[in-house]
């Protein structure tokens, strides 16, 4: 996995959410469940960060939805941007990808709920897959 240990920043399409990530980040995860396929429209591919590692300049447009009796879905109320996907219990929160204003240098570390993949799309990168969660066996081919 590729790792970064800056300090980047990220915000929504229209700017009501802004925020500064500092410290070491790690490979990006893409879920391919169908809650993260319906709240993006595609796959999510985020990385996960210690949420003290993250200071919101700016939350005003910030909406969550509870998505689960596990996690929580962070996204702009006003523009719809998807953001995050906060696991309630721990200290986890998972930042989405695309929300990044620059590069992070990270690529994809792991597919999971890859049995739960869109059937309009395949996956024929070398990265390692899961069919369910990260705690799941991977798949071999």
């Amino acid at each position: 996995m590729s790792e970064a240990s800056n300090t980047i920043s990220g915000s929504c399409l229209c700017g009501a959410v802004a925020f500064d990530i500092t410290g070491p980040l790690d490979g990006m995860i893409a879920c391919h469940c169908s809650q993260c396929r319906k709240s993006t429209g595609h796959y999510l591919t985020a990385f996960d960060i210690k949420r003290d590692q993250m200071h919101f300049t700016k939350d005003e447009g910030l909406k969550w939805f509870p998505s689960s009796d596990k996690a929580r879905r962070g996204f702009c109320g006003t523009c719809g941007a998807t953001l995050f996907f906060d696991f309630l219990e721990g200290h986890i929160i998972s930042v989405a990808a695309g929300a990044m204003n620059s590069d992070t240098g990270l690529s994809i570390a792991m597919h999971i709920f890859v049995d739960d993949k869109g059937a309009y799309y395949d996956l024929s990168d070398p990265v390692p897959r899961f069919s369910q969660g990260r705690g799941s066996p991977p798949i071999t081919d």
